[in-house]
């Protein structure tokens, strides 16, 4: 009788099942770490786009300070300088390591700058290509633009 009932302690005490709970342990360890990389991946891209939008505005605006200076010292107009622009822009990019286009349009006094830089995933097996763009507008005024 004494056997039988160490017998229904051990089975009671689960000593039938040993390592059924480190597979299970196992599975949810995998599928968690699988979580946390997504999670750190994706906030680590969303923080790159942010930062590539950023790089697209200050260039655009690098390039939006390259006036010319003959019309605008006098105070006849404030027009951009297209190469001395799109140089600007280009100088900003090239020191910040970001590779990008710049397109100025003289007409409308913009500096349209896109930007291409690549995020370095932690837990992705592969590189991810991350895009951003930016403008600035020539504008004569404080609070309003003035003709």
């Amino acid at each position: 009788m004494a056997k039988s009932a160490q017998t229904a302690a051990r089975r009671w005490a689960g000593e039938g099942e040993r390592g059924s709970i480190s597979v299970f342990t196992a599975i949810c360890v995998v599928a968690l770490v699988a979580l946390i990389g997504l999670v750190v991946d994706g906030y680590g891209r969303v923080r790159e786009v942010e930062r590539a939008d950023a790089l697209a505005t200050e260039a655009a605006r690098a390039g939006a300070q390259a006036i010319d200076p003959a019309q605008a010292v006098p105070g006849r107009a404030l027009v951009a300088d297209p190469q001395a622009a799109r140089a600007a822009a280009q100088h900003y990019l090239r020191a910040t390591g970001a590779a990008g286009s710049v397109v100025v349009d003289a007409a409308d006094k913009r500096l349209t700058v896109h930007v291409q830089v690549t995020y370095e995933a932690k837990f992705w097996p592969a590189d991810l290509a991350v895009s951003g763009s930016g403008h600035a507008s020539l504008v004569h005024g404080v609070t309003v633009q003035e003709p």
